[in-house]
């Protein structure tokens, strides 16, 4: 029997910043050296940053990431890391010109061996039919008197492929380079998945995810390694930059020679099974390594963790230094902020407190309460006077009275954010979105919304949720106890934009709200199947009117992380103009 040492690292790339990621992988293969692994594996495109979209239409852009992985190559070797075999994602093109989602192993100075994925992905995140052609070659390298096929994401969530030509090999390990982003519920799949694909290979398997945010996906990490049997032996922590290192005992390879050689991948396609020798003699004695086992996180607390990964990266990826909201004193507010603190630091939040004639006056002191309790900059901002000047000239009344205030607020954000450099983060939730209860050019003005694919219930779910997490943790800041004041937790929901007003007067409670939301827009259930799946017929013509009715509104709200099965933005494309009705 052959024992490897694997070390997957888990790291975040950048979209487009080669010469950044390249350090990355440089600094986490030291590492992977300094550990004594016998291979490092680095996640799906961590070279170029994934997902790429139709930067891999660019030629450019395909010849720079060639150069990359060539001279990272280089690096390695440079830096005494030429024995070491190092897997990394990156973009290259196929003999026909074709750019393809790639998978190099980087050994002695040099490229060793280059794959494709061979099973794209078209579901409602990625769209890589657009943009890459298939592989059609399964790597092996054989390391330390083992041998280790290599394939990439979506080669292991397909039937037939580089999993059947793994068992054709014989090979003792197969290497996956995922880039699965987070969902909300997923982990449980993903584990039966690995566990499935490792009996079907005949063989242990490895896989190494992307962490971090990237626009509205969130990668969540937690690489694991499976035995043969689908049993689990090692985990890497979600939501964190991570060095996995396992020792994993395999087969002695079976003698073979280098070269390549065809097989029926199983799925109508052949596959090349091609074979390389980085090294063939056993590794050396030395003492053995705990394996780690990173305990599985609640589900408040993985999205909680997506939500500060997804605000945390994309405020520090597009180079912004601080953000700016508007605290009204309601829930979403208190939650964007506090999502906010945990994922920059309170120093670098900004909230304005923009009271209007009805804004009632506990709102005002339970946002002057969160400042004090998070230690927030803040400031207030009054806009009787503004409105004043509209309503001279315009004479509004009604909904345009009411939306008025809201684009006021809009305006004073946009106006501090262009002033000071600040992203302006936006409170609304998926609830809101679905139904248009927002006003366009008002409180949908901004730069990210961290709220977007969170229904209302699930605002408060998070809400109490952080209030019982107590003191620092990997992904919070020292904000002590109760960083949401209960009181707004505990209030009737009021957009406050006339007197007495309450969200119940235009919605139904949201805890009859929100289940009808996610029938129809996560799980698409027509105007019958829904009323079948037990909602009131009335409610749901009348909630299927508003959902429709609203689409021109999310197109122009901005992107938030996604957490769940189906988000407004990448996996829910409807057309705007369309006259198709659900009726009975």
């Amino acid at each position: 029997m052959a024992g490897l040492r694997v070390a997957l690292a888990q790291v975040n790339p950048t979209v487009g910043d080669l010469a950044g990621n390249a350090e990355l992988v440089l600094a986490w293969a030291r590492r992977a050296g300094a550990a004594g692994a016998d291979l490092a594996a680095f996640p799906e495109m961590a070279l170029t940053g994934h997902p790429v979209e139709d930067l891999a239409l660019r030629a450019s852009f395909v010849e720079a990431s060639r150069r990359s992985v060539a001279a990272l190559a280089a690096r390695l070797a440079e830096d005494g890391l030429g024995g070491l075999p190092v897997a990394v994602g990156y973009l290259d093109s196929d003999a026909a010109g074709r750019p393809v989602n790639a998978l190099a192993w980087l050994h002695g100075g040099a490229v060793l061996l280059r794959s494709a994925k061979h099973h794209l992905s078209d579901s409602g995140v990625f769209d890589e039919f657009r943009c890459f052609a298939p592989g059609d070659r399964l790597p092996v390298l054989r390391i330390r008197g083992a041998d280790v096929a290599a394939a990439v994401c979506e080669d292991l969530w397909q039937d037939g492929g580089p999993v059947s030509a793994t068992a054709d090999a014989g090979a003792g390990l197969l290497l996956v380079l995922d880039g699965t982003p987070y969902e909300r519920g997923a982990d449980g799949a993903r584990l039966d998945l690995y566990a499935r694909r490792a009996r079907q290979a005949g063989c242990a398997l490895a896989c190494v995810n992307l962490v971090g945010g990237q626009d509205e996906l969130v990668f969540d990490g937690g690489s694991v390694v499976v035995a043969a049997d689908g049993a689990l032996l090692a985990r890497a922590p979600r939501f964190v930059q991570h060095l996995l290192v396992t020792d994993v005992t395999l087969p002695d390879a079976a003698p073979a020679a280098e070269g390549a050689f065809p097989r029926d991948a199983h799925d109508g396609t052949v596959i090349t099974i091609e074979r390389r020798f980085a090294s063939t003699g056993p590794a050396p004695a030395r003492a053995p390594v705990t394996a780690e086992l990173a305990a599985p996180l609640t589900e408040a607390a993985e999205v909680y963790g997506a939500l500060v990964t997804g605000v945390r990266d994309y405020v520090g990826k597009n180079g912004f230094r601080s953000v700016v909201l508007g605290l009204s004193g309601g829930i979403d507010s208190a939650l964007v902020a506090t999502v906010a603190a945990d994922a920059l630091g309170p120093e670098r939040v900004h909230a304005v407190l923009m009271p209007s004639r009805y804004s009632s006056e506990h709102s005002l002191s339970d946002a002057a309460d969160l400042v004090e309790r998070q230690g927030l900059h803040s400031r207030i901002v009054p806009i009787n006077d503004l409105v004043a000047a509209y309503d001279k000239e315009l004479a509004l009344t009604g909904l345009a009275a009411e939306n008025l205030q809201a684009r006021i607020r809009g305006t004073v954000l946009m106006a501090l954010s262009n002033q000071e450099g600040h992203l302006v983060l936006t409170t609304g939730n998926k609830s809101e979105l679905a139904v248009g209860y927002s006003t366009l050019y008002g409180d949908s003005a901004g730069g990210f919304g961290p709220l977007k694919d969170l229904t209302k219930t699930r605002v408060w779910e998070l809400s109490r949720w952080r209030n019982a997490r107590r003191g620092p943790g990997p992904l919070l800041s020292d904000l002590g106890p109760e960083p949401i004041p209960p009181a707004v937790i505990d209030k009737e929901p009021s957009a406050e934009l006339r007197p007495d007003q309450r969200d119940t007067d235009a919605l139904p409670p949201y805890d009859v709200l929100d289940p009808l939301l996610d029938d129809y827009v996560e799980r698409d259930l027509g105007r019958d199947a829904l009323v079948a799946a037990g909602h009131d017929p009335a409610l749901v013509e009348r909630v299927i009117r508003l959902v429709d009715a609203a689409e021109h509104k999310r197109r122009q709200y901005p992107p938030g992380p996604k957490t769940s099965a189906k988000d407004f933005g990448r996996d829910r494309r409807l057309p705007i103009t369309s006259r198709w009705r659900e009726s009975r």
